[in-house]
C-alpha cells in the first residue's frame, strides 16, 4: 500500500472558544474573528471528513470550498455534560468540576462522557477513515475536526509518542501525518508537522 498524508485540522475559534468555554456537544457556529483567521483555502481537495457539528463544517467550507463533505458522526468533540457552556471560573465553586479537573479530566463528566469512551470513539472513526484511504490508495485524508479529536488521535497513533494534553493546538491548528500499510498494522502515524 502506498503512504497516505493525513491533514488533521481544529475548526476555527467560536464565540465560546474566545471565552474558554467547555463546548464539546453545544452547536456553536464560527465567530467573525474565527473565519477571519482561516486561511489557505485548497480548492483542490474533492472531499473532506467532518464533525457534523457546525464549527467543523463551516471551518472545512472556508478551506476546501470545492470539496464535498462527508459528516462522520463520531469526530465530534467530546461531550462535557453538565459542564458545557461554561468555563473554569464560572465551575470554580463545583465539587464535580474540581474533581474532574484534580483527576486530569479523565473521569466522566456528569450527565456527558468520559475521556476513555471519547478517545474510543474518536479513534475508532479516525482508524475506519485511514485504512479506507489505505486501501483505496488515497495519496491524502483531509478530515476537518475538534481540539479534543486531535488530542485523542495524536496521543493514540502519533510517532514519537506525546500524552493527551500535549496535542493540544490552537483553532484552526493543523497536524499532518503520513502512514503506509506497514507503519498503520503496528497503529503508528509518523508525525510531520503541527502547525
Amino acid at each position: 500500500m502506498k503512504a497516505v498524508e493525513i491533514l488533521l485540522i481544529r475548526h476555527g475559534a467560536t464565540a465560546g472558544n474566545l471565552l474558554h468555554r467547555h463546548i464539546g456537544s453545544t452547536d456553536e457556529p464560527l465567530c467573525p474573528q474565527g473565519r477571519a483567521a482561516l486561511t489557505a483555502p485548497d480548492p483542490a481537495e474533492a472531499e473532506v471528513f467532518v464533525s457534523p457539528l457546525r464549527r467543523a463544517r463551516e471551518t472545512a467550507a472556508i478551506l476546501f470550498p470545492n470539496a464535498r463533505q462527508t459528516v462522520v458522526e463520531d469526530l465530534r468533540e467530546m461531550d462535557f455534560g453538565a459542564f458545557e457552556g461554561k468555563n473554569w471560573q464560572e465551575l470554580s465553586d463545583n465539587a464535580a468540576y474540581r474533581a474532574w479537573v484534580d483527576g486530569w479530566c479523565e473521569g466522566p463528566c456528569p450527565g456527558g462522557e468520559g475521556r476513555a469512551d471519547f478517545c474510543r470513539r474518536t479513534c475508532a472513526a479516525f482508524s475506519r477513515l485511514v485504512e479506507a484511504a489505505l486501501a483505496a490508495g488515497r495519496p491524502r485524508l483531509a478530515i476537518v475536526a475538534h481540539g479534543g479529536t486531535v488530542m485523542a488521535v495524536g496521543e493514540a497513533f502519533a510517532v514519537p509518542r506525546r500524552g493527551y494534553f500535549d496535542w493540544k493546538i490552537p483553532n484552526g491548528g493543523r497536524c499532518r501525518f503520513t502512514t503506509d500499510g506497514a507503519r498503520w498494522a503496528r497503529g503508528e502515524l509518523t508525525t510531520e508537522a503541527v502547525e
